[in-house]
């Protein structure tokens, strides 16, 4: 039986505590021991905003495009190994294709159009010059950017690939 462990601050942590047992739909054999107890999300929730939100924000709409296209490959070249994991809740292939191969599926399209139509930029004006005053001497534009912070996303427990690649 393997411990789960989750990525946090940058690198694999197990929690330490009572832990529950995720079991085999089918089977019943336990499979994973998973427990959050012991992991520090505070410091976590720090880590993202002082190490992973500004390297993010650093990155230009095209790098971030590139990025979720990396991480889209190397899914698809793992699939197999989400399929047999899949088949442990109970599902058989044909149910979580659209989960697995359409979540990278949803991952390949944000980078296409990212790259495709995002400025190679950290800003992207949203609008032409706007003039404020009757001799032109003042305009304004709306300049879109990241957000500064930490988001936390709830995910369905039925699409767990497609629901986070989508986010």
């Amino acid at each position: 039986m393997q411990q789960l462990a989750s990525f946090l601050s940058g690198t694999w942590q197990s929690g330490r505590g009572r832990s529950r047992l995720i079991h085999h739909a089918i089977s019943g054999e336990a499979l994973w021991e998973v427990t959050s107890e012991g992991l520090d999300m505070a410091a976590a929730r720090q880590f993202a905003i002082e190490k992973g939100a500004p390297a993010l924000r650093a990155m230009t709409f095209i790098e971030r495009a590139a990025m979720l296209k990396a991480v889209a490959k190397h899914l698809l070249s793992e699939k197999e190994r989400f399929y047999a994991l899949s088949a442990q809740t109970g599902a058989t292939r044909a149910d979580s294709w659209v989960d697995i191969e359409g979540g990278i599926g949803t991952l390949f399209t944000y980078a296409s159009l990212g790259s495709r139509e995002l400025p190679d930029d950290t800003l992207w004006p949203e609008d032409e010059l706007i003039p404020l005053s009757k001799e032109g001497g003042f305009a304004a534009r709306h300049v879109l950017t990241s957000k500064s912070g930490v988001a936390v996303h709830i995910n369905a427990f039925n699409f767990p690939c497609w629901g986070m690649l989508e986010k």
